[in-house]
């Protein structure tokens, strides 16, 4: 394998700047491609044959282009979905992002956890296994907070977002029965770490959020350990389809070490 062969971070827009973020902390020399399928977001509004038929042609797109050391799904929505399938096609690595519930169990104090995520990502069985595997005796409220997408990209773009957005995720949880006794906010869309002070805001003190990028990461550095990482060149943000909204994210961009920009 080539030393400068990149670390492929795949999502259907911003929401994988959060890994991303939690990556450049663990393996700092690591070259990076970020992949957004801005074509094709959101994906919490597909149906699963939709959400797999494109991650897997796109991946399988992408793998062969850029051949890439190891590919991580950070997106929950296309990894509940897709994961295994494309496993099933690609001869690399393959990490995929799902709801942190473990350590929301272990942390909540009153046994209400809430978890906000699209809507594809709520009503998965994987999330029914995990809850069943791991917050037995637990409350687990779900909601399906969409426009919470939006919003991350806006704030990314360097757009203001009305706090309205952020005050009705919440209510979304609160005004289920037994909301009010929620003190552990999973955040199952990786977008939405991007906007936590906003959310901390809108749920009020005494909210701890929780959320699988820095799980994500130490996996990704476990795999990749002992191999020569080599940055021959800026790591690249790619993008599916050409827009305006490039331009926009490009102060963002620069942020989180991304000094590239192409199109698939």
């Amino acid at each position: 394998m080539d030393a400068d062969a990149p670390v492929l971070l795949f999502d259907s827009g911003v929401g994988g700047l959060s890994v991303l973020a939690e990556l450049r902390k663990v393996l700092p020399g690591a070259p990076v491609i970020q992949a957004m399928d801005n074509g094709g977001m959101p994906y919490g509004t597909k149906t699963e044959a939709e959400v797999a038929a494109r991650v897997c042609g796109l991946l399988g797109r992408m793998a062969e282009r850029f051949r890439p050391r190891l590919i991580c799904i950070a997106c929950n929505t296309a990894s509940t979905i897709a994961l295994g399938m494309v496993r099933d096609v690609l001869n690399v690595p393959i990490v995929g992002t799902f709801p942190a519930i473990k350590p929301a169990a272990a942390m909540t104090r009153s046994g209400t956890i809430g978890l906000l995520g699209t809507a594809a990502t709520i009503r998965q069985g994987y999330v029914d296994r995990l809850e069943a595997e791991f917050a037995q005796g637990k409350r687990l409220l779900r909601a399906a907070a969409p426009e919470l997408v939006g919003a991350a990209e806006a704030k990314l773009r360097g757009e203001s977002v009305d706090p309205a957005v952020f005050r009705r995720a919440a209510a979304l949880l609160r005004d289920q029965p037994g909301g009010d006794m929620i003190d552990t906010v999973v955040l199952a869309c990786t977008h939405f770490p991007l906007i936590k002070a906003e959310l901390a805001e809108a749920f009020g003190p005494g909210v701890e959020f929780v959320d699988g990028a820095s799980g994500i990461a130490r996996r990704i550095a476990s795999l990749l350990a002992g191999q020569e990482l080599v940055r021959s060149q800026p790591d690249l943000a790619l993008f599916t389809r050409d827009s305006a909204e490039i331009a926009a994210l490009q102060p963002a961009l620069h942020r989180y070490g991304l000094d590239r920009t192409g199109v698939l």
